[in-house]
């Protein structure tokens, strides 16, 4: 994995490069949408990160309004007001979920719907992410020098209490481990991958695609997008910035477990062979070298010695990434350990029907 397998470890940063990347000549017109269920603690630095993007070309906002119960809607609203672009920024209401339909990929059909004129791009980014000023700028830079169909950031995720620290980095590491961005980038290669939280995408690609209604039911709707686009023939990149940062809080262990179980599951294709055989990967590609260190046999020693000193290795990148001290390269197994326990409670909710809960609905596999 370390040596063969997309140089997924080093975390290869989209902000470093981005100043060899010249400006387009025109810049195009993109709409920026926002899917956003009971954000209200959220929303209004979101839209004021939105509202001050420095873009040179037409750009418009539209909060989708998904069935919140408090105040998100007004709060958007003043935020839009309050710096400066209501013009530019409108609220709209989603209509009732339908059959067959996760939420989050219909606010995100009902704010396709709103858009008062078809733009070049599409820019899909969620209600509690922050992004700088330049975001935008830079993404148009790399999709139309590189003549990309989608583009994706990784964004910061939030890293700050104990269970954060602890599990976090390990959710980039195991992300970039299933969708390595080298692999993504290659059109010859089958891996298609995206981060939903940051996703630019050209207008006419989604409607070669059909649309979104081709993925409506998909849980884990990025790489569902990212693999539609690629069997199209679209070319589609990955990066990871520390310039866009999630909000999103995680104070406590079962906050964080319930939000890996959510697609757990449905990352394995709700199949129990698979998640049978991604437990006992994981337990042999990280926790047998923690055994092998008591072993008694020194061969078997020296062996869990090379094994663990080279998996602490790959995690390095990831938390020099989040800037946490190196001793915390050495909890991967514990964390390991503990997705293992999560992707065996994701695969129980869903046998209970109760797979892919987010904010009071149930997604997975058409449940709703």
């Amino acid at each position: 994995m370390l040596f063969g397998w997309g140089k997924f470890w080093l975390v290869t940063v989209f902000d470093a490069d981005q100043e060899t990347v010249p400006s387009p000549t025109i810049w195009p017109s993109v709409v920026a949408i926002v899917p956003a269920r009971n954000e209200a603690s959220a929303i209004g630095q979101s839209v004021a990160s939105l509202a001050r993007q420095e873009y040179f070309g037409e750009f418009r906002i539209i909060i989708v309004d998904d069935h919140s119960d408090d105040d998100t809607a007004a709060i958007a609203s003043h935020s839009g007001k309050e710096n400066g672009a209501e013009a530019r920024v409108e609220i709209c209401a989603a209509g009732d979920l339908p059959p067959g339909w996760t939420g989050k990929l219909w606010a995100m059909n009902e704010g396709l719907k709103s858009a008062r004129s078809e733009p070049a791009y599409y820019w899909f980014t969620d209600a509690d992410i922050v992004h700088r000023p330049n975001t935008l700028q830079r993404l148009v830079s790399r999709a139309e020098w590189s003549s990309l169909d989608l583009t994706s950031l990784m964004v910061l995720l939030h890293a700050k209490t104990l269970p954060e620290r602890a599990l976090i980095p390990a959710f980039l590491y195991f992300f970039l481990q299933l969708y390595p961005p080298r692999w993504i980038a290659q059109p010859q290669a089958r891996t298609a991958g995206a981060a939903g939280g940051c996703i630019l995408l050209r207008t006419a690609t989604l409607k070669k695609i059909g649309g979104l209604e081709t993925i409506r039911g998909e849980v884990i709707d990025d790489c569902a997008l990212a693999k539609r686009v690629k069997g199209s023939g679209g070319s589609v990149w990955m990066g990871v910035t520390r310039q866009s940062v999630s909000f999103r809080v995680y104070e406590d262990w079962k906050e964080l477990r319930d939000m890996i179980s959510r697609t757990a599951f449905t990352q394995l294709n709700y199949s129990a062979w698979l998640l049978g055989g991604t437990v006992v990967g994981l337990f042999l590609t990280y926790m047998v070298p923690v055994c092998l260190l008591f072993a008694g046999d020194i061969g078997a020693r020296f062996l869990g010695i090379v094994a663990f000193a080279l998996m602490t290795i790959s995690f390095f990148p990831t938390i020099r990434f989040y800037r946490l001290s190196p001793l915390w390269a050495l909890t991967l197994p514990f964390a390991a350990l503990f997705y293992s326990y999560a992707a065996c409670l994701s695969a129980l909710r869903f046998w209970r029907g109760r797979g892919g809960q987010w904010k009071g609905r149930s997604a997975a596999a058409g449940l709703s």
